[in-house]
């Protein structure tokens, strides 16, 4: 019994808690004629739970809000009602940065410290997804595994599923979840792959760009705009033969710093050398990180920035709503085929098939 509860509350414990119940049907009755059940969820029982800490109840709440099945979503909106009054009290750390430069190996070493002082630490890391399968290429859920050890860090492993900005399209309602079950840090990896990182930005407080040495060479194939949304820049693996060449990465990037618009209003973005194979460094982030709160809160661009990423949310679920809306409609889907084949054989460009498919007969 301890054993088992022991696997269930591990940091990276999934629960299958919103699969369809037994249909009563036979067992030789073949799968496809099945019809599924939706469970019935408690949705009051499941917000007390999750606000209790419990991490296998904060592992079915993701789980349900991630699920694409329509009662499943009425329900996850119910359980966000709920717990929407015990939100917005933590700090939204986005990281992100050029393959290879260690974001996994730095999210362990610094969620592990802010654990050993007492924070509460989530950390949702995007996996890429397989444009085949859908699901993760990495299927990585045993990365961090010092940090998983930890009662008071929560990892999740979710599937990037082809969103911009390499995140789960449902990664902001799991962070207001993590939020209300009491985690007052928030991590959330990116996938780093050169998608358009304005998406991160658009729902985190601090945004961390990791860099490897070599500022000069990093930046033939970095995005100037990239740079442009980071607060801070961490030099990562600055050890052993690669100290010196970091301390002078850093220097690079802060001269770069200087010259671009600030990422955000009052602050000046900053490079910090960062060894997580030595613990050195991940102090000076999360005090850069905790100054950086300090200034933001005193000329009060932190509830601007918060009242900005509601909005860009807002505005976000309308997108993905009237896409969904549209090729929801069987009829849609069918018109948009035939108009495939006629743009395909030459008998229509690509504007009169989009005007055809928006014209007043059509709407």
């Amino acid at each position: 019994m301890d054993k088992n509860k022991g696997i269930e509350e591990s940091a990276l414990f999934v629960m299958d808690g919103v699969e369809a119940a037994h249909d009563g049907m036979q067992s030789g009755t073949p799968k496809k004629f099945r019809k599924k059940k939706v469970e019935k969820i408690d949705i009051q029982e499941l917000a007390r739970e999750v606000r209790a800490g419990s991490r296998t109840k904060l592992s079915k709440a993701i789980t349900l809000i991630e699920s694409s099945n329509a009662d499943h979503k009425a329900q996850a909106q119910e359980l966000l009602q709920e717990l929407l009054a015990h939100t917005g009290n933590s700090i939204r750390i986005g990281i992100t940065g050029v393959p290879g430069a260690g974001k996994s190996s730095f999210i362990e070493a610094f969620g592990t410290m802010l654990c050993d002082m007492g924070k509460k630490v989530a950390v949702l890391a995007i996996d890429p997804s397989s444009s085949l399968s859908g699901g993760s290429i990495l299927g990585d859920k045993t990365r961090m595994e010092e940090l998983v050890k930890k009662p008071n860090a929560f990892v999740r492993p979710s599937p990037s599923a082809g969103t911009l900005g390499g995140v789960h399209k449902k990664t902001r309602e799991t962070m207001l979840v993590c939020e209300a079950a009491g985690y007052d840090v928030i991590l959330i990896e990116t996938v780093g792959v050169g998608q358009s990182e304005t998406y991160v930005r658009g729902m985190v407080d601090f945004f961390l760009l990791l860099v490897l040495t070599g500022a000069g060479d990093e930046l033939q194939g970095m995005k100037k705009g990239i740079m442009e949304l980071a607060d801070a820049i961490v030099v990562h693996k600055a050890d052993g033969d690669n100290v010196r060449l970091a301390k002078k990465t850093v220097s690079e990037y802060k001269q770069i710093l200087h010259f671009l618009q600030p990422a955000t209003p009052g602050w000046m973005s900053t490079a910090l050398p960062v060894s997580s194979w030595e613990n050195r460094g991940l102090d000076k982030v999360w005090d850069t990180i905790g100054e950086f709160k300090q200034t933001v809160v005193a000329n009060n661009f932190w509830s601007i920035r918060r009242q900005n990423q509601t909005k860009e949310w807002f505005q976000s679920m309308i997108t993905d709503h009237l896409i969904d809306s549209f090729y929801g409609d069987p009829a849609r889907k069918e018109q948009v085929q035939l108009l495939e084949r006629q743009i395909l054989n030459g008998q229509l460009t690509v504007t009169q098939g989009v005007d055809s498919l928006f014209c007043d007969d059509n709407i």
